[in-house]
């Protein structure tokens, strides 16, 4: 699509908006629910599109991406009109008479860029709050992941018309192009070079936008931990769409004296939940491209590799993968890993931890597994991060009672449920201002004598 194209799709994007449509609440849920029933109709051709771009299951498919936006849609079509609402606040003495309100509105023409590792999910998901905010929205999917974008496209033109949402298909060029206009907000999913790129775009017409990114998520495993918890859970996590996760557990952080325990309850785990062969399991995913696939194999040290290791470049597939004794040094610590790559670093003292982890980039996420509620305390409130689970891994996002997002290095602002709803809006300060009087002091001619000991009791 070229750029006059997309130019021209918004600027009736931008006449639909200021006509006034998306604004009352019923037309939001019409919508939501419109969305609803149409991806319910393609259901299996959703997870039947994931399967052929990252080899995900119909079982794995439905729980991490399509059940996921079902109950987003439904949490604000249930919400919405809670939403919208104005809500009074208490009015200072100083402004008597008057009636002071928050008033959520829509920004606008909303420009959301998704990535491919769940191309549908992280979608949908912003797309269900930026129409229950009551925006237009155009919709740049990933060319990484053609089969789910072109689903994605099917089901847009299905429910709505594209002067209220359109979808962009194309690489680069395509993305060049949309960075190039003026949106009203943009939202963008992917990693932190591309993010930098787009911040650089909205900056230069002072678009506010959130971003979605990532970095090296650690877990922290210590040594009050159930270990055999801990490894079937960090496994699942860890492992989970091959690590294509953005919230997946990057590296592994564990006590020394648990270590080795916990190494061998992960290899147990993986061979549990994988099969002694994984290639053979038809649940296991594959790797999204050759460029990654290559990218990964190089990050395997065959010296600290102590389980998997085995790659199918014909199938884009690598085995869950353990490396330990593995030190920051590494070239596998150098990066965000993204794929079924396991490092395991130890340490002894959880304080030192917490200071090393201060000091590097702030993560997406983080994990602790521990009994201990002082080690527990400590590092959920010493060491920044966007979110995470205490003896648990990535179930934080897949809520729509809290918000999910990054900081720093991982990103700028959050979405889901209500959070969602008020990232897609601009919430207005109103003071309604009664005419039946009007108190003299804050006119010119000042009187202090009169006024001074008045305006002190109002301003205190």
């Amino acid at each position: 699509m070229t750029s006059i194209e997309i130019k021209n799709i918004l600027e009736k994007q931008r006449a639909y908006f200021n006509s006034g449509v998306t604004i009352p609440v019923k037309y939001r849920v019409l919508m939501l629910k419109k969305l609803y029933s149409v991806i319910k109709k393609y259901e299996k051709e959703i997870t039947n599109m994931l399967t052929l771009d990252l080899g995900k299951s119909d079982f794995e498919g439905f729980m991490c991406e399509v059940g996921l936006t079902l109950t987003e849609i439904s949490y604000m079509i249930k919400n919405v009109k809670k939403f919208a609402k104005e809500k009074k606040v208490k009015t200072p003495l100083a402004q008597f008479c008057s009636v002071s309100y928050k008033k959520p509105v829509p920004y606008g023409n909303v420009l959301i860029m998704s990535p491919w590792n769940y191309p549908f999910l992280l979608t949908m998901e912003p797309l269900a709050n930026a129409i229950a905010s009551g925006n237009t929205v155009m919709i740049k999917p990933s060319a990484y992941s053609p089969n789910t974008s072109s689903i994605v496209k099917k089901i847009i033109e299905e429910c709505f018309i594209p002067d209220y949402v359109a979808v962009v298909m194309g690489g680069r060029q395509e993305n060049s192009a949309l960075l190039e206009q003026k949106f009203d907000f943009v939202f963008f999913t992917g990693s932190q070079s591309v993010g930098k790129e787009v911040l650089r775009k909205t900056a230069e017409n002072l678009t506010p936008s959130i971003l979605e990114l990532g970095g090296k998520s650690p877990c922290i495993v210590d040594d009050s931990a159930n270990l055999k918890i801990a490894a079937k859970r960090i496994v699942f996590g860890k492992f989970l769409n091959l690590g294509q996760t953005c919230v997946a557990p990057d590296y592994i952080l564990c006590h020394k004296n648990v270590k080795d325990f916990f190494l061998k309850a992960v290899i147990e785990e993986i061979k549990k939940q994988y099969g002694e062969n994984p290639f053979a399991n038809s649940d296991y995913g594959k790797i999204i491209n050759d460029k990654h696939f290559d990218r990964l194999q190089k990050l395997i040290c065959k010296e600290k590799l102590v389980y998997g290791g085995k790659v199918d470049k014909q199938t884009l597939q690598i085995e869950p993968t353990v490396l330990d004794n593995v030190l920051w040094t590494d070239n596998v610590m150098q990066e965000e890993i993204f794929g079924p790559i396991m490092p395991i670093l130890t340490f002894d003292d959880i304080n030192e931890v917490i200071a090393l982890l201060q000091k590097k980039p702030k993560p997406l996420a983080l994990y602790i597994f521990s009994e201990n509620k002082t080690n527990i305390k400590k590092v959920t409130e010493l060491v920044s991060y966007g979110g995470g689970c205490v003896n648990d891994t990535v179930i934080h996002l897949a809520t729509s009672e809290m918000g999910f997002g990054g900081v720093g290095e991982s990103g700028m602002g959050s979405y889901h449920g209500e959070v969602g709803f008020e990232a897609f809006s601009h919430i207005k300060s109103i003071v309604n201002k009664k005419t039946w009087i009007d108190l003299p002091m804050r006119y010119q001619p000042y009187n202090r004598k009169i006024y001074g000991k008045l305006l002190k009791i109002f301003l205190k």
